[in-house]
């Protein structure tokens, strides 16, 4: 389980689509969240837009495999089954969430989340991209970049961290890193069994 975070306007989500993009062993888990669906948006594709009831119901029966309390009081979180039967299917799973989420996925599962900080190069550059979205109004880029500062001070809490200062070397970056923890051994199923052939006449 890959984990991308940043502050708004970070890149996380650009570069979460682009390693999907690129690479046929990676599915994007896609939240839900009961906040309104913005023009442009998928349903099931960029998120799952449910109510505040429905996300309850899916938080006590056990189907959220972390959730969250954002900014503006919307829930986001990750529905467990896609997430499992990815994986069971041998992908890796690519999460495009906050620090929050970044520290429920760790406590449920701590030796299968590897997890990536992306940081703007500059504060100016960051509220140039969130302007330059024109999907918000000015109260609600405000709010981002309170947030944004809030989602920068918890960067210590990840493994990885990117100055995410070129699209394509900030991809490569996270694409390093995702094959370098494939590698690991402990995540080489069968190893030992392809071990055990390394013999002289096999």
């Amino acid at each position: 389980m890959l984990v991308l975070a940043s502050p708004p306007g970070g890149g996380k989500t650009t570069i979460s689509r682009e390693i999907a993009k690129r690479d046929p062993e990676t599915v994007i888990s896609v939240s839900a969240t009961t906040r309104k669906q913005r023009p442009g948006e998928v349903e099931g594709q960029h998120y799952y837009f449910v109510s505040k009831e429905k996300f309850e119901e899916m938080i006590k029966s056990g189907d959220m495999l972390e959730h969250a309390l954002v900014y503006n009081n919307y829930f986001y979180g990750t529905p467990r089954k896609p997430v499992e039967k990815a994986l069971t299917e041998g992908r890796d799973v690519l999460f495009d969430i906050d620090w929050q989420g970044n520290r429920s996925l760790a406590k449920v599962a701590p030796n299968d989340v590897v997890s990536v900080f992306l940081l703007p190069p500059s504060w100016d550059e960051l509220a140039h991209r969130l302007h330059n979205r024109a999907q918000d109004s000015e109260e609600e880029i405000a709010r981002r970049l309170t947030k944004a500062r809030d989602e920068i001070a918890h960067y210590r809490e990840f493994q990885y961290v990117i100055v995410n200062r070129d699209f394509e070397a900030s991809v490569a970056a996270v694409r390093s890193i995702l094959e370098a923890e494939r590698q690991k051994r402990d995540r080489l199923v069968g190893i030992q069994s392809f071990v055990d052939t390394l013999k002289p006449g096999n």
